[in-house]
């Protein structure tokens, strides 16, 4: 690495401050490189001074090739556990991997682990009875995971990690640089922490979503089936696979192409849409539906609408107009005479599940809203009407349904002055808007939710009925839009100051994440991450 990078980035180490444990008169400085294609390595030093420690760090560096991934950070505040406190504090644990801290089990830092290396290995694991988001992940640690990888780095170990009596846990501060940038990392107890603080929010959410374009299409395989998703942290590769996540990922797809302009990207959607349609619908008395396992599902008839439609709308290419209005044809299918929607058919047709999901009447109201823009045939409006009515007169908005934002935003288009439909889009999302704020996860359709919201507040203030906005705190919803996003960018997306912990890290830079499950990244978390962000950015610096 060159001399000019090590020096700069001692400085913004030290620019961190706390360097000293003036409690045991030591400074421990972590560094952790990855060469972008193996998990990294990392190594302590704990020495009395900072230049005594920062010397050993920087020979180290001094063999690092300059396009490296390097974190460095010192310890800024370590505490002494007994065994028995600590295993308490991790089974208390809400979420899975949601533990912070870094591990000692030795009071000299020999067997440390940085939180980072806990969770790209895994080393933390759930209770076997845990349910995600219904109760506590009872976490607990894995010692046949965790010893082996200490004693590999470490070579021998002066205790062992499971027999000790005490537990130091430690928190930290540093940088990190891909070889051309220095960035100083979030130190604050939050879900961006360890990630790097951001000081150009354009810059950084416009990378994101360049990025997630990236992961995204090389997801999909020469056969145009998507690879569905990875645990990173234990190597696997998802095995199931969903066909309306299929077409909605492609959805999202084809928004990011549209921002990105790789034009060229579209020939490999059209490929994968070709797939989802040989592989996963059905004709039924001259209407199309994708038939997922014997399942016809209403929010499945949305999204292959939704994607159709864009697909054709930013190509030009009407290929697909055909199949699109077969699709159309399928959706009266699932209404009822009082204008109620079933949410799953069987494959005859006859109703097998009344209700499945509450996303799926917005879902196809915004999907044909768009087939709408498409063909300006009154039918396809009248059905929209039917449903928003529907939803009017049965208090959707309490649902706070990002779907449900979407459709009233294209509804308003046709029916300006609908005073019903806003008044049902503004209590969709400001019933909301505190869990918003205050939501410790992504979540990243909360983002959709308050991007469609923003635009709803627009439109109603120019249609001159803003006597319905007075109820609400129009500011406050906009500084919420742009910290979710800038949160969304800081907490679910596979920066290489994350990535380069789990296994091959150049793989998932671009992919978004759910920390709360095992780091899981698949398709449609994608999907919904760029769907976010795309809008987000679009309206916030004028993109349309």
């Amino acid at each position: 690495m060159q001399k000019q990078t090590v020096k700069q980035l001692k400085q913004a180490l030290l620019a961190t401050g706390n360097t000293v444990d003036y409690g045991t008169n030591t400074v421990t400085i972590a560094l952790s490189v990855s060469d972008r294609r193996h998990r990294a390595q990392v190594t302590f030093s704990r020495q009395p001074t900072f230049n005594q420690a920062w010397t050993e760090v920087a020979k180290i560096l001094a063999n690092t090739p300059q396009t490296s991934w390097v974190r460095v950070e010192t310890v800024q505040s370590s505490q002494r556990l007994s065994r028995t406190t600590f295993e308490k504090r991790l089974a208390e644990m809400f979420r899975m991997n949601y533990w912070r801290y870094g591990v000692s089990f030795d009071e000299n830092f020999e067997t440390a682990l940085l939180e980072m290396e806990i969770n790209g290995h895994a080393m933390f694991r759930p209770g076997k009875d845990h349910k995600i988001g219904r109760n506590r992940a009872q976490m607990w640690v894995d010692y046949k995971r965790l010893t082996p990888y200490l004693k590999k780095r470490q070579t021998t170990l002066p205790v062992d990690p499971a027999e000790t009596d005490y537990v130091w846990v430690f928190t930290t501060a540093g940088v990190f640089t891909d070889g051309e940038q220095i960035w100083q990392l979030e130190d604050r107890e939050n879900g961006s922490k360890g990630i790097r603080i951001i000081t150009d929010p354009q810059r950084e959410v416009a990378n994101a979503i360049e990025t997630g374009e990236t992961f995204l299409i090389n997801q999909i395989k020469p056969d145009g089936k998507f690879i569905y998703g990875y645990f990173p942290a234990q190597q696997k590769i998802l095995s199931s696979y969903n066909f309306v996540r299929h077409f909605s990922s492609l959805y999202a797809l084809l928004e990011v192409i549209e921002f990105t302009g790789r034009t060229d990207d579209y020939a490999k959607v059209k490929h994968a849409i070709e797939w989802g349609l040989d592989n996963a619908t059905i004709e039924k008395d001259g209407a199309i539906f994708i038939d997922d396992r014997g399942e016809l599902k209403l929010g499945a008839q949305a999204l292959l609408m939704l994607t159709l439609s864009k697909y054709q709308e930013i190509t030009g290419d009407d290929h697909f107009m055909p199949v699109l209005m077969k699709v159309f044809k399928g959706v009266p299918s699932f209404m009822e005479p009082s204008g109620k929607l079933n949410h799953v058919l069987n494959a005859d047709l006859t109703v097998k599940a009344a209700f499945r999901i509450i996303y799926y009447e917005g879902e196809v109201a915004f999907g044909l809203s768009r087939l709408y823009e498409l063909t300006q045939d009154p039918a396809v409006m009248d059905l929209v009407k039917q449903i928003l009515d529907y939803m009017v007169a049965n208090d959707y908005g309490k649902y706070h349904d990002h779907w449900i934002s979407y459709a009233i935003n294209e509804a308003l288009l046709v029916f300006p002055d609908n005073r019903d439909y806003m008044a049902l889009g503004l209590k969709n999302v400001f019933i909301h808007l505190k869990f918003i704020e205050e939501r410790d996860t992504t979540y990243p359709t909360l983002l959709e939710l308050v991007d469609a919201a923003v635009k709803m507040t627009d439109m109603i203030k120019k249609s001159g009925n803003e006597d319905l906005l007075e109820p609400y705190d129009l500011i406050h919803l906009r500084q919420v839009l742009r910290s979710r996003a800038e949160y969304e960018v800081t907490s679910g997306l596979f920066l290489p100051e994350l990535a380069m912990y789990f296994y091959y890290p150049e793989k998932f830079i671009g992919g978004f994440f759910a920390r709360h499950d095992n780091f899981r990244t698949r398709i449609d978390d994608c999907e919904h991450f760029l769907s976010g962000l795309v809008n987000y950015y679009n309206y916030t610096y004028n993109k349309e």
